[in-house]
């Protein structure tokens, strides 16, 4: 049977990816591959798939490693190859050879996204690429009494950098290398540089192709959808699991709980399985996302206990003015929450003062939930509440957690800067400090 689509079946799959198309037009996607998956014959598709993704609008940061170059550079100079912990042992002779290695691994990536071949995917393309100094290393140090030596981990990335060479259509291919302050190179798990740069820049979409189709049972069934939560129990009991599964599955949690879109973990074996997991309605491999889980929604009065033990703790130390148990009942329509598996761990509240402005009051996570990006949603949500109903000025009084609105576009103001209303019932004891932002 003929492979090529009738006129019909061209048409209709065409129309199919545009909701996809717009979906994912200026998002962020950063898409991460070993060595082995560059050194076959993907690596001409993924240059190929690339510069679709690219052409649609999507900004894109691939990261690569370089495990079997190094391996193959360590058997020609007759040098041991010793891990320890799932990290390099990397002292200064096997360090040289993971420079050669990862040199020539970037060198064959940007020569594959700089073809322009007609008749090829890539025809008349003008994709630029940038690697620069990202990533900033520091020393894994001594793990389990062995010196790893230059083996390090990620100490930062310059998501501002990122970012700038994203917004003017440059693609960015991170490494496994990154420098210390102090000038020292440092040999980086390809998978820990994917997850950091991911969660720094917030990115909508963290891709790892790996030697597996996706996550699987005992069975070999794919698990084509997961939870954080169902992933991090599968961690601990997945002997099964592919070897690049055991090193990406622990990553991929901790970047979907650090604030990353989605998170997905595909096959690189068979030909298209990138396009074919993101632009049709199945995918090919796994998802992980936190959403089933957690609900972000309107506060109903049957929250009120739960805001309760939520927010008590936090007046006690002096964080949240007290608010009693019969004015939340009240004020109970001004709030959202964020539910995960059924507990309320995180609230804002949104009071309106005139026509165009309005407080942002009452922010409060769990601590035990801080770190999956809760407080970023809840401001998001109340922001969006507001724009609704025509407030153009949001403003807050807080005494503790200042950088965390300054992060996020808010502006330091003075107590005359307040609605009068509010002016009138400002706290001097609490001397909270207040500031607004323009929506």
């Amino acid at each position: 049977m003929s492979e090529e689509l009738s006129p019909s079946q061209f048409v209709s799959l065409f129309r199919s990816v545009a909701p996809y198309v717009n979906l994912f037009r200026g998002k962020t996607f950063v898409i991460a591959f070993g060595g082995k998956a560059i050194s076959g014959p993907f690596a001409r598709s993924l240059a190929y798939d690339a510069n679709l993704l690219a052409a649609l609008g999507v900004r894109l940061v691939l990261v690569h490693g370089a495990r079997p170059q190094i391996e193959e550079e360590l058997r020609e100079k007759g040098i041991e190859s010793l891990t320890h912990n799932g990290y390099r042992v990397t002292d200064a002779a096997t360090l040289d050879c993971v420079i050669d290695a990862v040199g020539s691994v970037y060198l064959e990536i940007d020569a594959l996204l700089s073809q322009g071949l007609p008749d090829t995917p890539m025809a008349n393309s003008t994709i630029r690429v940038i690697a620069g100094n990202f990533i900033t290393a520091k020393p894994l140090g001594v793990l389990g009494g062995v010196d790893m030596q230059y083996a390090g981990t990620v100490r930062k990335i310059d998501a501002e950098g990122i970012r700038a060479q994203l917004n003017i259509g440059n693609i960015v291919i991170l490494s496994c290398l990154g420098a210390s302050p102090t000038g020292e190179i440092f040999n980086l798990a390809m998978e820990d540089v994917a997850e950091a740069a991911a969660t720094a820049i917030t990115a909508d979409k963290l891709i790892f192709l790996t030697d597996s189709q996706g996550v699987t049972d005992i069975d070999g069934k794919l698990l084509d959808e997961m939870t954080t939560d169902t992933a991090e129990r599968l961690i601990t009991i997945g002997d099964w699991l592919s070897p690049d599964m055991k090193r990406y599955l622990p990553r991929a949690v901790r970047a979907s709980r650090g604030g990353v879109g989605r998170v997905h973990l595909i096959g690189y074996k068979e030909e298209g399985t990138l396009l074919r997991e993101l632009f049709s309605r199945d995918g090919v491999g796994t998802i992980i996302t936190r959403e089933s889980l957690e609900i972000l929604r309107d506060a109903k009065p049957d929250d009120i206990s739960g805001l309760v033990a939520l927010i008590q703790p936090l007046e006690e130390d002096g964080t949240l003015v007290r608010r009693s148990r019969e004015l939340l009942e009240r004020e109970i329509t001004r709030f959202s929450v964020i539910e995960h598996d059924g507990l309320i761990v995180g609230c804002a509240a949104l009071y309106p003062y005139g026509d165009d402005q309005a407080e942002l009051a009452c922010v409060a996570v769990h601590p035990h939930y801080r770190r999956w990006g809760y407080g970023e949603q809840l401001l998001k949500r109340i922001e969006t509440r507001a724009r609704a109903v025509g407030i153009k000025r949001l403003f807050v009084l807080t005494t503790v957690t200042s950088h965390w609105f300054k992060e996020r576009g808010f502006v330091a103001q003075t107590v005359e800067d307040l609605p009068a209303e509010k002016r009138l019932v400002y706290n001097l004891q609490r001397r909270s400090k207040v500031f607004a932002k323009a929506l």
